[in-house]
C-alpha cells in the first residue's frame, strides 16, 4: 500500500481536499480524530495530561477540556513542546496501526494521514510521499476570519505561530493551491489521486 501525508497550514483548504481524496476511494485518517481518541478517559494519554497539567484541563465529567488545554500551551513553547512529547508518540502508534489494518484490506490502496503539523513533527518522513495543500495568504487570513469568528488581528496571530505556508511547499512532493475555488482544487486532487495509484499498483 502506498503511504501519503497531507499537510497544509489552518485554513487552508486541507479538509476539502481530504474529502475529495477519501472519495476517490484512499483510505484517509484525520489525525485530530486520532488526537481525541488518544486522550479518551481513562486512557494513558489522559492520565500523562493530568500529571503534568494537573486536573484543571478536565470537563467536570473527567473528559479533557481541549479548548482550556489549548489555551493554556497556546503562548507557551515549554507547555506546547510537554504536550507533544505526550501525544505525538501514540498518535503516531495509532496512525501506523491503522495503516497496517488498511493495508491488510487493500494491499495496493492508498493511506493518507491528514495532520496539520506533520512537518514540525518530523512525522512526514514515515510517508512514500507528502501532499501539501496552500493558498494565497490573503485568501488564508479571510478563510480564517470567517471561519472561526476571529478578528483580523487575532487570526493572523494563529496564521504567525505556525510554520509558514512557504516553507511547507518545501517538503511536499505534490502541491495543491486551493485558491482558485473548488472545482480548480478538486481537478489537482484528482490528478494527484491518479499519480499516486498508479504508483500504488506498481508499488
Amino acid at each position: 500500500m502506498l503511504r501519503a501525508g497531507l499537510t497544509g497550514s489552518i485554513a487552508v483548504g486541507k479538509s476539502f481536499v481530504s474529502s475529495v481524496l477519501a472519495g476517490l476511494g484512499c483510505h484517509v485518517l484525520d489525525a485530530d480524530q486520532t488526537a481525541r481518541e488518544v486522550v479518551a478517559p481513562d486512557s494513558p494519554g489522559l492520565r500523562s495530561i493530568i500529571e503534568t497539567f494537573g486536573r484543571k484541563v478536565l470537563h467536570p465529567d473527567g473528559t479533557l477540556d481541549r479548548a482550556k488545554l489549548g489555551a493554556l500551551v497556546f503562548g507557551d513553547e515549554t507547555l506546547r513542546a510537554h504536550l507533544n512529547a505526550i501525544l505525538h508518540p501514540l498518535i503516531i502508534n495509532a496512525q501506523d496501526e491503522w495503516l497496517r489494518r488498511c493495508e491488510a484490506e487493500d494491499p495496493q490502496g492508498i493511506g493518507i494521514i491528514d495532520a496539520a503539523l506533520m512537518i514540525e513533527t518530523g512525522g512526514y518522513k514515515r510517508f512514500d510521499k507528502l501532499i501539501v495543500v496552500h493558498c494565497r495568504t490573503e485568501l488564508q487570513l479571510e478563510r480564517l476570519v470567517k471561519r472561526d469568528g476571529l478578528t483580523v488581528e487575532a487570526a493572523g496571530r494563529r496564521i504567525a505561530a505556525q510554520m509558514s505556508q512557504e516553507e511547507k511547499k518545501k517538503f511536499a512532493d505534490y502541491l495543491i493551491d486551493t485558491s482558485h475555488g473548488f472545482d480548480e482544487a478538486r481537478r489537482q486532487a484528482i490528478g494527484v489521486y491518479e499519480n499516486l495509484k498508479a504508483l500504488a499498483i506498481n508499488n
